[in-house]
């Protein structure tokens, strides 16, 4: 086995700010020295994360694919899956699950990332490869995040020994549509496996982030106030939009988060699903006809293949063979390829097309039974998200004095693009993109968007993670932003009972928009009626375009653009001496964590009395 010779050495008193990307695909640990001098230079790099490559060979990378394989008892020969930090892991998590995966695609956990998310399923049940057969072993998405955490622990402290990462400041990323309880679940996992101190950071800001870094102080030569920063991140399971402010505060440029997109299940693994799809076409029109397993390892074929034909200009076909069941196994193999054509058809028409600022993302009516699986995004066309993410945002603009829109202006122009995600690493799909959003521009005469550049989009997350924990040390430049999104509880209309009727539902702002992290609200002193003893739910609301409600804001009426129903909450509060099923009148009052996340707090009028409604559970837990 290998090991990258790492530059800092190890002291007993040595502390480290240290990032990690969660990612969807891969994730990846940066830190960095803390030092106590004001003028210290902060230097940082990338942890070379130790990890299984094939049964008995542990090598090095910077990445750490998110996957995990759960192999069959008597597929790997005992001893064969030691790492330099135990003889037996709970799970095979890295390089070697993704190999093996390819190949026996039922046995792979992938995407745990986006089912953290998923507000139908319940996170901490084994749903996990979710069309695997009885024989093979299922876990949960919590536990899948537990496991890439748990390896990045354990690596870490084989390379610090003396430092464990339990005593670093710690930040890890979330998608900036991160809902509350996918974050709260993200912070549970680290808890889990003894990280309770870290905290989140939202990935487009950390990629923004590592931007800086990078400039070495020069970034303030890159932007100029009234900037609107286009953060574009395409990841392999998620599109995440953020849009940042360039501001001045007594000769100082400042940034300002202002907007994020909403979660949208649109990334490389879409993009790989449709490339097989697409080949299995042409297979089927050559009378070859290939099972659904088939399938799962023509989709990481494709991925392979897909790399190759963007990282190489020469290629104009890369084959594709696809394994058989049969006793004559090479006999019964399929081969086909994967031409550049087809590549150029299926991602750059498909998925960024060139469309109108006017247009938005298509939605068909679903059918009433689907088999169970993510909630991917109806429409493939990233270039129609961008656009309908820009027209839902132009009102963000007038909240920013420094900002100046066109009064004729139909959505937000940004005037620079951040380009995140491996996605994007691909030239034509990067070309493209820039090529849309500049038409729209030039459509309403206002300048072009420039590209900001040096940043490396596989390691940008976890880099400016790693220096926004130097961020909070005082040091650097940091991005304003607060929550979000406003969020809102559902409040019942205490109505008689009418026949054929449900009782209205008021939406109470909780929390608004831009919410700093670490601060309490106190709601007006209303008072409501809180069901203890016996199970209720709770319904909860979020908006990225209601930015001007305060705390206690009552919305009767609202449309489906303006408020976003989050997962119902079920539970039951305590008693706390009282009978169940007793109305208690209480007050309420909201909180961000030092975390980023929120939790609603009632308060007996009486006497008093707390009770904690997190958004921590979800619907069947």
């Amino acid at each position: 086995m290998s090991f990258i010779n790492q530059t800092f050495s190890t002291k007993p008193s040595q502390r480290y700010s240290v990032g990690i990307d969660l990612g969807t695909t891969h994730c990846v640990l940066s830190y960095a020295p803390i030092s106590e001098e004001a003028d210290e230079d902060f230097v940082q790099q990338v942890m070379a994360i130790p990890q299984l490559f094939s049964p008995g060979l542990v090598e090095n990378s910077f990445q750490l694919p998110s996957f995990i394989y759960q192999a069959h008892p008597s597929e790997l020969a005992e001893g064969s899956t030691s790492l330099p930090w135990t003889i037996k892991p709970h799970y095979l998590v890295g390089e070697i699950a993704r190999s093996l995966g390819s190949k026996s695609p039922i046995r792979l956990v992938s995407s745990a990332k986006s089912w953290l998310c998923h507000a139908g399923v319940d996170c901490k049940a084994p749903i996990l490869p979710p069309e695997s057969p009885e024989e093979v072993e299922r876990i949960s998405p919590f536990q899948a995040t537990t496991a890439y955490l748990e390896h990045l622990r354990d690596a870490w402290l084989n390379l610090h020994p003396d430092s464990p990462l339990e005593n670093q400041d710690l930040v890890i990323t979330v998608p900036a549509s991160f809902d509350p309880a996918a974050r709260d679940l993200t912070v549970e996992a680290a808890k889990s496996v003894g990280l309770g101190q870290a905290i989140l950071l939202e990935e487009p800001q950390a990629a923004l982030y590592s931007w800086i870094e990078k400039s070495q102080g020069d970034w303030r030569k890159q932007v100029k106030c009234g900037d609107v920063i286009l953060v574009i991140d395409v990841g392999g399971g998620t599109t995440d939009l953020s849009l940042i402010a360039v501001t001045e505060d007594q000769g100082n440029l400042e940034l300002t988060r202002i907007a994020v997109g909403d979660h949208i299940l649109l990334g490389g693994d879409n993009m790989d699903l449709a490339l097989a799809y697409t080949v299995k076409v042409k297979l089927d029109q050559e009378g070859k006809r290939i099972e659904p397993w088939q399938l799962q390892a023509l989709t990481h074929s494709c991925r392979d293949a897909k790399e190759k034909l963007f990282t190489n200009d020469e290629l104009e076909s890369v084959p594709l063979v696809i394994a058989s069941r049969g006793s004559s196994f090479m006999a019964g193999n399929i081969r086909t390829e994967l031409t550049r054509t087809e590549l150029n058809n299926v991602l750059v028409e498909g998925f960024f097309p060139r469309v109108a600022s006017t247009d938005r993302p298509i939605s068909r009516p679903r059918t009433g039974l689907r088999t169970a699986g993510l909630p991917y995004a109806q429409d493939a066309a990233i270039t129609r998200h961008l656009a309908g993410f820009l027209s839902k945002q132009a009102l963000a603009a007038q909240e920013i004095a420094d900002v100046k829109l066109p009064e004729n202006a139909s959505f937000i122009h940004p005037s620079a693009v951040l380009f995140n995600g491996g996605v994007l690493k691909a030239n034509p799909l990067a070309e493209r993109l820039m090529a849309v959003l500049n038409s729209w521009l030039s459509t309403e005469q206002a300048p072009e968007a420039r590209l900001l550049t040096g940043v490396d989009l596989d390691l940008a997350v976890a880099r400016g993670a790693a220096y926004y924990g130097h961020v909070r040390q005082g040091k650097g430049v940091r991005i304003k932003g607060g929550t979000a999104a406003a969020y809102y509880v559902g409040v019942e209309s205490a109505m008689p009972a009418v026949p054929g009727f449900v009782p209205e539902v008021v939406a109470l702002c909780v929390a608004p928009f831009g919410m700093e992290e670490g601060t309490r609200e106190e709601l007006p002193n209303d008072e409501f009626g809180l069901v203890v003893g016996e199970p209720v739910h709770f319904r909860f609301f979020a908006s990225t375009t209601r930015r001007d409600d305060k705390v206690g804001t009552r919305l009767e009426y609202w449309s489906n653009d303006e408020l976003e129903e989050l997962t119902e909450l079920d539970i039951t509060l305590p008693e706390e001496g009282r009978s169940a099923g007793m109305i208690v009148p209480v007050h309420l009052c909201s909180a961000i964590s030092e975390v980023g996340t929120l939790e609603l707090q009632a308060i007996s009028k009486q006497d008093q009395s707390q009770w904690k409604i997190e958004f921590d559970v979800r619907a069947g837990e």
